[in-house]
Order: C-alpha cells, then structure tokens, then sequence
C-alpha cells in the first residue's frame, strides 16, 4: 500500500503560473468550433459601442480532454451552486446573439 501512495505523489504534475497568465483575461463571449481530431475554444470580450469582438485567447484541446473539461466545469457549477445558490440566466432575445456562442464549422 506504501508504495501505491507513494507512486501516486509522485505522478502529481507541478503547476507553473506566470505572473502575466495569473493576471487572467476577461472573456464574456465564446466560440466553440470542432473537427475531427480538435476541440477549438475561442474567448473574445464583447463591449458596447464596439463592433468588434477581438479573441482573447485561443484553446485547442483532443475530443477527451474536452470532454474532461465539459465534467470538471459541471462539478465545479454544483459545487458553486451549491455553496452560493443556483446561477440564473438572462433570459435572451433570439434577435440578439448569445454571450457563449457555439460554432457550426470545422476548426
């Protein structure tokens, strides 16, 4: 059992933050796009008065890791949900587009 414990410390992968990743970008739109072999995820910052949306930051992720993704979002919501109360959504005109969009074409 020892050595069990001791192989998965081991495994553990240690996580390096740049100071100008930490500062983070804020993103209220989204792009989803997939192909056969990628999950494409765009993040833009859509502000009033401006006609252009410009990508933040681009994610490219393997059909698994997106769908390990798509689980530790759920689980991290309920756990939200769950310590702060449910998360409304806005109810939306179908005239005006969606904060996170999801796209229709290959990446």
């Amino acid at each position: 059992m020892e050595d069990r414990k001791n192989m998965n410390e081991s495994a553990q992968i240690q996580i390096e933050l740049s100071q100008d990743v930490a500062q983070g970008e804020y993103a209220n739109f989204a792009i989803i796009t997939h192909s056969s072999s990628d999950f494409v995820l765009d993040f833009a910052r859509v502000l009033p008065g401006l006609p252009k949306a410009p990508v933040k930051s681009r994610i490219i992720l393997a059909p698994e890791h997106a769908k390990r993704l798509l689980g530790a979002l759920e689980e991290n919501i309920r756990r939200y949900e769950r310590t702060f109360g449910p998360i409304q959504l806005p109810e939306q005109d179908p005239r005006t587009f969606s904060p996170i969009g999801i796209g229709k074409g290959e990446a």
